[in-house]
């Protein structure tokens, strides 16, 4: 071989060293791997898809908005055992929805998550009571000494009541708190009489009502509604990252932003049937009548522009302050709980 052939040999091999080494650099980490021509894949944890309160993630994909932004979003539905904030923890998904107050939580913990997007101003939920102990529990002091359904320990819900019963002077540690999930073990629940009251979502709260099953004893389902039963605003549903993360990944969290913030506009332009229309079938539970009335009697607790309200977290950390332990003395820094900059951004 002459000179000249070994250096055109030599020139190709450093050619396709290179090529190689490009093919190889095209991917990120776990969890946010992408290349330079294909989407941005994500993995988020939703603590219900069927419920009436997390519809904007099984939304935002339905109507191709996570698509339009270059991202590849699976949706994960929580199970019975999992946190959408602890499977965030752990690296096994990117982001979780789920209540906000789970942020303070995590840093009185020595934990670092941030709301990236606020979803919901309110709670959505009601404390519904069995009708066979509606002449017993007519007010919330009343659920002293009674089993109370809430979706897991630890959960939203469980906050929730505890809110409730702390305001009237009840003690969290004289109910029974009892995990029994929402839609039909939460119906079978109160029918089995396993509790006789419990906090859930819609549908949930109109099936129990249509059925004559369960009647409000506490109405969270509006921003005023929730005013009037808790004494202050409560944001509620919203998506969580980890801090790290999100400062790691500020052009990925600004594309989830700007598909969640779409969809939320598109929620506020569009019918409550329309809504329904783009949700998968079995998510009426065997009625899109029912489904159609139960969201447009609670419109109102999706956020128009995903920002956290003025004084939200104010009044959270103060509930939590009242009633969880593990918050109790510590001290909280807000600003890192949430963060509207994104939402604010959001094109």
């Amino acid at each position: 071989m002459n000179s000249w052939n070994r250096r055109l040999l030599l020139v190709g091999s450093i050619i396709f060293v290179l090529i190689l080494s490009a093919c190889g650099s095209s991917s990120t980490g776990s969890g946010s791997s992408s290349s330079s021509s294909g989407p941005i894949s994500l993995k988020i944890m939703v603590g219900g898809l069927s419920k009436q309160i997390y519809l904007p993630s099984m939304l935002s994909q339905k109507l191709g908005y996570f698509a339009q932004q270059g991202l590849n979003v699976t949706l994960i539905d929580e199970a019975s055992g999992q946190s959408a904030e602890n499977e965030v923890l752990a690296g096994q998904v990117d982001a979780g929805s789920g209540s906000y107050n789970h942020t303070i939580e995590l840093q009185a913990a020595g934990k670092q998550m941030e709301a990236v997007v606020q979803l919901g101003i309110a709670p959505g939920e009601a404390e519904m009571v069995s009708a066979k102990e509606a002449g017993q529990i007519q007010s919330a002091k009343d659920l002293k000494g009674k089993n109370l359904g809430v979706t897991e320990l630890g959960s939203g819900t469980q906050t929730l009541t505890t809110i409730l019963l702390h305001n009237v002077g009840v003690p969290a540690d004289q109910v029974h708190f009892i995990p029994v999930g929402a839609g039909d073990t939460f119906i079978a629940a109160m029918q089995q009489g396993k509790i006789d009251a419990g906090m859930t979502t819609e549908p949930t709260i109109s099936r129990l009502l249509s059925s004559g099953v369960g009647k409000v004893l506490a109405d969270l389902r509006t921003p005023q509604l929730t005013q009037a039963a808790l004494g202050g605003p409560y944001p509620f549903i919203c998506v969580f990252m980890e801090n790290s993360y999100v400062n790691s990944h500020r052009d990925v969290v600004q594309k989830l932003v700007n598909a969640y913030v779409k969809t939320l506009q598109w929620i506020h332009t569009h019918t409550a049937e329309q809504i329904a229309d783009m949700m998968p079938a079995d998510y009426y539970a065997g009625s899109k009548s029912l489904y159609v009335t139960a969201l447009q009697n609670q419109l109102a607790i999706f956020s128009p522009d995903g920002k956290m309200p003025d004084g939200g977290p104010q009044f959270v950390l103060s509930t939590e302050q009242q009633t969880n332990q593990s918050v109790q003395g510590k001290q909280i820094d807000l600003s890192l709980t949430y963060t509207n900059e994104f939402a604010s951004n959001a094109s």
